[in-house]
């Protein structure tokens, strides 16, 4: 059985790749951060459908935390699976700030840095030893990066250096036969940020050429695939999905 590592897995788009990866047959490893119910939650629906998963805390901006995380991860993986290795990784943790530059503040930015930037980094390289060859990594990035959107600028920019760093990954990593790929949605409906009113949900809408917001499984089915077998000749991209935002 293929085992993922999902970050940021108990809510969003994060659960919906769980519950589709375990949907297809793979063990889920998923983190949360603040919320154990919400991550449980997620767990048990798993669970239900005749899956197997396990929620592990992790706070993505503490490189120093990664030792012992991945030690515990490495027990759960052979106690539930019976393996020493993961199949795929998807850096999806994070969260959204809303400030135009003139007031962002310094520890705004750095805590922004440390979670979509340095950590994805950081914690990629200390999984890398359990990383079976032939592995998949799923980096989660933005369609900001692709159209400016006032207020999102340091997000946007820390999502622009993980899909450069995608690049370099599947250049590194190749070698093993470890693929890198970067999913970039555009708007969709999720609690990042605090979420979506009904005004801004129809701006949304008419900047969008399918003429809707995304739901967390339009990128989950995605993420999915670039985990499995049928997209084992993708590799170093970043792909969109976003219903036509902005073209």
């Amino acid at each position: 059985m293929s085992v993922i590592l999902i970050t940021g897995g108990s809510r969003g788009i994060g659960a919906s790749t769980a519950t589709l990866c375990a949907q297809r047959g793979m063990g889920v490893v998923l983190t949360y951060n603040n919320n154990p119910a919400a991550a449980q939650a997620v767990v048990e629906q798993i669970q239900a459908s005749g899956g197997k998963a396990v929620a592990l805390k992790l706070d993505v901006a503490e490189v120093a935390s990664f030792g012992a995380f991945t030690e515990r991860l490495q027990r759960d993986l052979q106690n539930v699976w019976g393996v020493s290795h993961l199949d795929g990784v998807v850096n999806n943790a994070g969260y959204g700030l809303f400030n135009p530059m003139a007031t962002v503040s310094e520890a705004q930015f750095d805590g922004l840095f440390n979670v979509h930037l340095k950590g994805p980094f950081f914690l990629t390289q200390t999984l890398l030893p359990l990383l079976a060859d032939g592995a998949s990594i799923v980096n989660i990035t933005s369609a900001t990066t692709r159209v400016a959107t006032a207020g999102v600028a340091p997000y946007a920019a820390f999502k622009g250096g993980l899909e450069v760093l995608t690049r370099y990954m599947a250049k590194e990593f190749g070698e093993r036969r470890i693929r890198a790929n970067a999913v970039s949605p555009g708007a969709i409906r999720t609690e990042l940020g605090g979420g979506l009113n009904s005004e801004f949900e129809a701006l949304l809408c008419g900047q969008t050429a399918l003429g809707r917001i995304g739901e967390p499984e339009d990128v989950g089915l995605v993420v999915t695939t670039l985990l499995s077998a049928e997209s084992a000749w993708i590799n170093a991209q970043t792909i969109e999905v976003a219903g036509g935002y902005m073209v």
